[in-house]
């Protein structure tokens, strides 16, 4: 049981590590990157899917990512797709190419962009501390219920601590990776 409810709460933080890496991939900074599509949906065939499910995308300059369309009666729903994601992009369709000119950030809009990934670093560490005092219940319920000793139950909270600070370091080493591609110019 206490091995399951380590195992359990090192897999709930990994995934939180996880999805706010995902989020502040998505992030757009001065350079052209496909991760900055992947929250694209586009209506096509009769359903939603993902942008890569209709199309590739690249980035073959640091200023340009190019679109190409596996086919090309699903350009216009790819264009609409790319601004209903209101990521700020102006894409511009040639035949069953998309290009997508990215522009430079002016610093404000850089420190808004700073200021978002900090909440969204702020969200996982948020819920990284969730998982930790789910964890650490179960333990004092466990204790409770005589189904471990004191002992036991203050090297799970130990463990579960650094757990929590190993995952909670990961998220900031990555945000700070993510505001130094923010602001450079």
């Amino acid at each position: 049981m206490l091995d399951e409810l380590k195992k359990d709460a090192a897999e709930r933080m990994l995934k939180t590590v996880e999805a706010t890496a995902k989020e502040l991939s998505s992030i757009r900074t001065g350079k052209a990157s496909v991760h900055l599509l992947d929250s694209v949906k586009v209506e096509a065939y009769g359903s939603i899917m993902p942008l890569n499910q209709v199309a590739t995308a690249s980035s073959p300059e640091p200023r340009l990512l190019v679109i190409s369309a596996f086919d090309k009666t699903t350009v216009p729903d790819i264009l609409k797709g790319i601004q209903k994601a209101d990521l700020g992009l102006n894409p511009q369709a040639d035949g069953a190419t998309i290009r997508i000119p990215i522009p430079a950030l002016n610093e404000e809009r850089r420190k808004e962009l700073v200021r978002h990934c900090k909440k969204s670093a702020e969200d996982g560490k948020i819920a990284i501390r969730n998982i930790r005092r789910d964890a650490n219940e179960h333990i004092k319920t466990a204790q409770k219920a005589k189904e471990i000793s004191e002992d036991q139950e203050a090297d799970l909270h130990d463990e579960i601590q650094k757990l929590t600070d190993k995952h909670t370091k990961e998220i900031d080493a990555m945000l700070v990776k993510k505001e130094t591609e923010v602001m450079e110019v």
